[in-house]
């Protein structure tokens, strides 16, 4: 217990509210107030109110508050504060005109967090406002207050007035650089940021720091650019030294840019390690495909949260490893870690590949018994799950319980019912996805004229294909002409199908290949010898030991009855040794999958 004197001191009150550390000391502390008749001191009230705010007791602070008769702007800044902290940015803003309208004027330590709780509700105009504000009121002196504006344009995205807020400083210091970087690489305006930290070194007065290599090395990491990065790798060695944070934005830089020996040297070389420093040389790894490196590395790290069990899992699922994908989940669970939606996500993704439904239901069954909502994201791996494993009922039902429906939710299913034939549906479904405003993308694009490739709709895909760069402004990709060729040669239109193939302005190998194999089957359905003879020795020229060509190109030799020239290409085949990729087929049997081979 606190102990009591007859007469207890404001001088006496302070000291102890200074001394307090739990809130069932400050009750204490409080009745003493009460009794003694010092709890409307104001000088009093500021202590309890910095100390209630600091130590997130905020319900506390808000009642103590509410019997304030006339709040100085202290109390009001140190609400703000909290509010601004806690995401309540609603009602820092109300308390913020609140006080305006009570006559007080707002100080630099009220507009750093009234900046802050704009930027967190998103509102550019508000914004705008409170800055010509704070030009009228003096206050942008301030390197704090200027520097709290320009980060709320950035955070907004506005770089044209963050970058006019910086030009016009009379002084700048290390953070207004750091901000504007941060800022314009928040906005993925990587050049310029690395143009701001140029100058910045060449103009010499402010030294760089670890925020400002922090955010630099993102936008180097963004622009591959490699020797930029070692330049400021030498500057840290030479003027700074290592920190955690700048190892770790090191270590993504050289992964990113493919030096992983360089990235793990660094990573040996750190004294101090975090999860994040084993999460970023895992998930460096992981990108770079070697995944027993990073399998190996995961095994050996003094501790493992869900980003880093995460990072694994969807590493297997990305290189199509789902059973190591699935048997690290069993682990993950056995070690009580908690998967979120992004781990659930990445599972579906591996069940989708694998056709593996038991399973694939038992993790949305896992959904639905921990109660983690069905949104956008998991609701769209859902969707894909279970139109890949052949139950598209269930796929149509999550979609139409899903409350509120993206771009990647309307593709998923438009995408699942054409690879199941269901032409008019996804049709129909793509135009009520355009009627609601949803705009699509080039995958929606994949799933439509595949329904019409499914559906012989001629016209329809042709217009669609059309719509593509015409309407919409999206560039067809090669899986587009890839479904556009299959649906004229599906209909026997081959010569349309020829001068597409020939338009395409891409010719990279392993995009014409193809593109000309999906040809060369139209021709063999159709027995037009003259243009798949001339398809295979195009294809032939470029992937010479390739078998499916030569068998393709034999085959429809064989429908026109001349048997010489099939003899002369499997006699080919065997010279070149052009061998039949073997058949793989996947069976779930008691939530185990199987895969057979043949050939």
């Amino acid at each position: 217990m606190v102990a009591t004197s007859t007469l207890l001191t404001k001088k006496a009150c302070i000291d102890l509210l200074r001394a307090c550390k739990s809130m069932a000391h400050l009750k204490q502390i409080q009745a003493m107030l009460f009794s003694h008749g010092l709890h409307w001191n104001i000088d009093i009230l500021h202590k309890i109110m910095a100390f209630t705010t600091s130590m997130t007791h905020l319900s506390h602070a808000e009642r103590i508050f509410d019997h304030i008769e006339n709040p100085t702007l202290f109390i009001y800044n140190v609400m703000i504060k909290a509010y601004a902290k806690k995401g309540s940015y609603k009602k820092a803003i109300f308390l913020f005109d609140e006080l305006r309208v009570r006559g007080l004027w707002p100080d630099n330590y009220t507009y750093p967090f009234v900046f802050k709780a704009v930027e967190g509700l998103g509102e550019l105009g508000r914004g705008e406002r409170i800055h010509g504000f704070v030009i009228k009121s003096g206050v942008l002196f301030d390197s704090y207050v200027c520097n709290s504006v320009m980060d709320m344009y950035g955070g907004l995205g506005c770089v044209q007035s963050l970058s006019k807020v910086f030009e016009e400083l009379s002084h700048r210091d290390v953070v207004s650089w750091n901000v504007l970087i941060s800022g314009l690489v928040k906005s993925e305006r990587f050049e310029d940021a690395v143009g701001v930290y140029r100058r910045m070194r060449k103009q010499g007065n402010v030294r760089p720091d670890e925020a400002t290599i922090a955010s630099t090395l993102s936008a180097c990491t963004a622009l591959k650019k490699f020797d930029l990065g070692k330049d400021i790798h030498e500057y840290v060695k030479r003027e700074i030294g290592f920190t955690m944070i700048i190892g770790n934005a090191l270590l993504d830089m050289y992964a990113k840019c493919g030096c992983l020996d360089v990235a793990r040297g660094i990573f040996d070389a750190m004294l101090e390690k975090n999860v994040i420093c084993w999460t970023s040389m895992v998930s460096a790894y992981v990108n770079g495909g070697l995944l027993d490196e990073a399998r190996a590395l995961f095994e050996i790290s003094p501790a493992r949260d869900l980003v880093l069990w995460t990072a694994m899992i969807n590493g297997y699922v990305q290189f199509n490893r789902v059973y190591e994908a699935m048997a690290l989940f069993r682990e993950m669970q056995m070690a009580r870690v908690k998967p979120d939606k992004f781990t659930l996500v990445a599972l579906l993704t591996g069940c989708a590949q694998l056709g593996a439904l038991e399973q694939g239901e038992w993790i949305h069954t896992y959904l639905e018994e921990n109660k983690i909502p069905v949104d956008r994201v998991i609701g769209t791996a859902l969707i894909e799950m279970y139109a890949k494993c052949g139950w598209l009922e269930k796929s149509l039902e999550i979609f139409h319980s899903l409350k509120e429906k993206d771009t990647a939710s309307w593709t998923s299913v438009i995408c699942a019912l054409a690879m199941n034939g269901k032409t008019s549906k996804a049709l129909e479904l793509f135009s009520k996805m355009t009627h609601t405003g949803i705009q699509p993308d080039d995958i929606t694009f994949i799933g439509v004229l595949s329904a019409c490739s499914h559906g012989g709709l001629v016209d329809e895909g042709r217009r669609y294909f059309d719509s593509m760069t015409n309407v919409y402004h999206i560039e067809p990709k090669f899986e587009h002409y890839g479904c556009l060729i299959d649906l004229l040669g599906r209909a026997g239109l081959l010569d349309e199908a020829e001068e597409i193939l020939a338009s395409i302005p891409n010719k990279d190998k392993n995009i014409i290949i193809p593109l000309n194999g999906a040809l060369l089957s139209a021709c063999r359905n159709y027995g037009n010898v003259d243009m798949g003879q001339r398809i295979a020795q195009r294809l032939i020229k470029i992937e010479s030991c390739d078998s499916s060509t030569h068998t393709l190109l034999a085959n429809i030799y064989a429908s026109a009855n001349r048997w010489n020239e099939v003899t002369q290409v499997r006699r080919k085949m065997r010279t070149l040794g052009a061998k039949k990729s073997p058949g793989c087929s996947l069976i779930e049997v008691n939530g185990n999958v199987s895969e057979a081979m043949v050939g």
